[in-house]
């Protein structure tokens, strides 16, 4: 019988079919424990250092489980890598007969309903949009799977797609004419018959625990399940096990409603007139919350008189809605579909409301629902189709987060893991694993964030050597990082360090507005040091963008916020230099942090060490990782944040990065460059 180590040794299968590959130990041991987990049926935690092959290390006991498996990626991008690069090379090399299925949201792919419903409208802005519609329907006649990743000649950020695309709200289900041929539920079958079924983590909580059409029927005949990235899950369940109501949701909903009723209800008048009305209600709630980009808790909207009438007239203007919706309802599938929505999106709305009475600012908020409408309407809102509601927790926060473009209104549960830890059942494995699950080898944090108290945990180092491949360099001299001066003052620390760098360098920042202030002053000093390197910037481009620039560049400089702090991977001598500026705490006007904290210190538990520390640890750790992606790799990371040493708490921090060479000299990461240019330049004749 063919073992793990015979499949993993260097006279393995893996070996002669994938170029390059190499045994390590760290991946035989993770395969061992994941195969465990999977026969065992039981929860495993396992954090993997860069390098130590974990994709491989959990898909070659995946495959040969001989079950059906669910792996869920933290990213699209990621979800792409596995399912056309890794999951094929794997299966060709082992040579099993399993199937694979790509399953992304129903937003990736194009809606023949909705296609159809905005070409006939016709009603644009722009001239660009009507062509890219056309060009949506000609591929959409000719794709096999309608993923719009594939319809080249309309760019992924174009308004066109979302006129061409369902969301779980407008979606029609089985009462649509097209839903024999829809590209979403074809890719759900496909998902169904399939051995393998590649997801990202929002999709997986949204359709796939959620139970939503053709995609609930998942996780029932799903043996395994394996989060890869599962550093990102608390996040992304507490979005889940939350609500919310979003303007772009409302402002869509008034578009559908009145769409619908100038084509099935023509005759009556006042329903569009209702749309337009919750269109402006929407957009004066907007406006009231001024100009700036902001969040806040609800209680300090008290005494804001303004705001609080705009959200009354928004709320009355919904419900006017939902009532004529109801009226009409039964004319078409798409007013049926759009008094369901209109239902479910007041309900959320009052119980985001029933918060404001309440004066005990930072207090947590149990909602209780208001009546909806009727005692008959309510009684028909849950029909045949109608998507399952959202878990709500009992002890939640319920906050605002205003944009330049919209508003989104949130009820987050405090606490996720309890309500996690009840959704995983034993007939199945569950596999969690990342580069930065622990702290220092302490994997409590994140078992007790999410629910994974009887889990077993792993953890592997990174095979490279460190010592010799990386620098970790923290300047001397800088100002308190709450200081006015504390960015200009890193970006004077960086500079001889991009010279000496020649470029090739990541510029992190833990927020926007220090990251823009980085990129001016970069711009305005880089010059009269006569270094002429080309300067980019988060949001001047798509990530994807920015990166084949960053690549293909000589002495790129990539000036970035915390979208680029993870999932990033630069192999080989275009980066050189990672500056961190601050050590990565969230922000203190986060008023789910806030809550949280609340919570715990009302418990008599130390907040800062038990949750602040660790959640800045595990996302200084995935930034840090930029730096070192192989074993040829070399580079200096130097973190500006001065409390990295000055605080009792600093080394823990840096105790637990990977262990490489430490300096607060810069003479020494001087000489470092130099030897890196030493080792890497050819050796020429005498």
């Amino acid at each position: 019988m063919t073992t793990l180590d015979d499949l993993f040794s260097d006279q393995g299968p893996l070996a002669q079919a994938i170029p390059g590959y190499r045994s390590r130990t760290q991946q035989v041991e993770m395969a061992q424990a994941v195969a465990k987990a999977i026969r065992d049926k039981t929860p495993l935690i396992a954090e993997a250092g860069t390098g130590t092959g974990k994709t491989y290390a959990y898909l070659v006991p995946a495959l040969t489980s001989g079950g059906k498996v669910i792996i869920s990626t933290g990213t699209k991008t990621l979800q792409d890598q596995l399912f056309h690069r890794d999951l094929p090379k794997v299966r060709e090399a082992l040579k099993v007969p399993v199937t694979i299925a790509l399953l992304k949201g129903r937003a990736n792919y194009v809606c023949a309903y909705h296609l159809e419903q905005a070409l006939a409208d016709g009603r644009f802005a722009r001239k660009e949009d009507i062509a890219h519609l056309h060009a949506i329907q000609r591929f959409a006649a000719t794709s096999h799977n309608g993923d719009k990743s594939s319809c080249s000649n309309v760019p992924e950020t174009s308004p066109a797609w979302n006129h061409a695309v369902s969301t779980r709200d407008n979606c029609l289900g089985s009462d649509c004419a097209h839903y024999q041929d829809c590209f979403v539920m074809k890719a759900r079958r496909e998902a169904l018959e399939a051995d393998v079924v590649v997801v990202n983590h929002h999709l997986f909580f949204a359709d796939v625990w959620l139970k939503d059409e053709g995609a609930g029927e998942l996780l029932p005949k799903c043996n395994t399940v394996i989060f890869d990235e599962a550093h990102q899950l608390p996040e992304v369940a507490s979005l889940f096990f939350g609500e919310t109501v979003a303007s772009g949701a409302l402002l869509e909903l008034a578009r559908d409603s009145r769409a619908e009723a100038l084509a099935a209800a023509k005759d009556f008048v006042h329903l569009p007139a209702a749309a337009l009305a919750l269109d402006k209600a929407v957009r004066d709630l907007r406006l009231s919350f001024g100009m700036e980009s902001w969040r806040a808790p609800q209680h300090q909207l008290l005494e804001k008189l303004e705001v609080l009438d705009a959200i009354d007239h928004l709320t009355e203007s919904l419900n006017a809605l939902a009532e004529l919706l109801a009226d009409q309802a039964e004319r078409s599938e798409g007013l049926e579909n759009c008094r369901r929505r209109a239902i479910e999106q007041l309900a959320v709305l009052r119980r985001w409301q029933t918060g404001l009475p309440l004066r005990n600012a930072g207090a947590p908020v149990v909602a209780e629902v208001p009546p909806l409408l009727s005692a008959e309407d309510e009684a028909a809102a849950p029909t045949a189709d109608a998507k399952p509601a959202r878990p709500v927790a009992v002890e939640s926060v319920h906050w605002l987060e205003v944009s330049s473009h919209g508003f989104q209104l949130h009820i987050t549960p405090l606490d996720i893991a309890r309500l996690f830890s009840r959704q995983l059942h034993s007939e199945r494995a569950w596999i969690f694993t990342s580069a930065t699950l622990a702290v220092n080898g302490d994997f409590k944090h994140y078992a007790h964030e999410m629910g994974l108290w009887e889990a077993d945990q792993a953890a592997w180092e990174s095979p490279f050597d460190y010592k010799q491949q990386a620098l970790l360099y923290v300047p001397q001299g800088l100002p308190d990082p709450n200081s006015r001066d504390y960015t200009a003052a890193v970006v004077e620390a960086a500079l001889p360090l991009i010279r000496d760098a020649e470029g090739h360098a990541f510029l992190l920042f833990t927020s926007l507005r220090a990251m823009r202030e980085a990129y001016d002053l970069l711009n305005a000093r880089l010059p009269g040091m006569g270094l002429k390197y080309p300067l980019l910037l988060q949001g001047e481009g798509t990530r994807t963008e920015l990166l084949d620039r960053f690549r293909s560049q000589p002495n790129a400089i990539l000036v970035a916020s915390q979208t680029f702090w993870e999932g990033i991977d630069v192999k080989g001598d275009q980066l050189r230099l990672v500056v961190i500026d601050k050590l990565p705490f969230a922000a203190p006007d986060d008023p789910v942090l806030a809550a949280r904290i609340d919570k715990l210190k009302q418990a008599g538990r130390n907040a800062f060490f038990e949750y602040q520390l660790p959640r800045a640890v595990i996302t200084l750790k995935q930034g840090a990782g930029r730096l070192i992606r192989d074993e040829h790799d070399q580079g200096v990371l130097m973190i500006a944040d001065p409390r990295l040493i000055d605080k009792p708490y600093g080394k823990q921090v840096w105790k637990a990065l990977p262990n490489m060479l430490r300096t607060r000299e810069a003479a020494v990461a001087t000489r470092f460059f130099q030897r890196m240019r030493a080792r890497t330049q050819p050796e020429t004749a005498d």
